[in-house]
């Protein structure tokens, strides 16, 4: 896993694509604290299974392409949990101040606490190679 590389490209473009059971999925984020956050379901993004999958803390695989060509700059799989909003008021504010086009940008976040799920991917390590069948 090249951290560097994940960092630089989360933070030149504002979209990923997520593997998730019903699919790729396309996802405006923001890189804060070492992690990818995404919102979803209230009225934002519709990311389905991501909630659940982040309730159980699984991993998934995130794809973050180049802003400049749209090649595929780096995919990883990353740890998928659900954010207390409350306990983390600076990644939402982050999520907060990168959200184009809100219709009520004044009651964003207070939206988001009552009907939205805050999710941080935290980039995993790759997992190890399988080991050779003994004979």
């Amino acid at each position: 896993m090249n951290l560097p590389v994940i960092e630089e490209g989360a933070k030149k473009s504002g979209v990923l694509w997520l593997g998730l059971p019903s699919g790729v999925r396309l996802a405006w984020h923001v890189w804060h604290d070492g992690a990818l956050y995404v919102v979803a379901g209230g009225g934002e993004q519709s990311l389905p299974g991501l909630a659940e999958l982040a309730a159980g803390r699984s991993e998934i695989e995130v794809v973050l392409r180049s802003k400049d060509n749209g090649a595929e700059l780096v995919r990883f799989p990353a740890v998928a949990e659900v954010v207390d909003q409350a306990a983390a008021p600076e990644a939402v504010a982050a999520l907060a101040k990168e959200r184009l086009n809100a219709r009520d940008a004044a009651g964003l976040t207070a939206r988001w606490a009552e009907g939205s799920t805050v999710v941080r991917l935290t980039p995993a390590s790759e997992p190890a190679p399988p080991e050779p069948p003994r004979s």
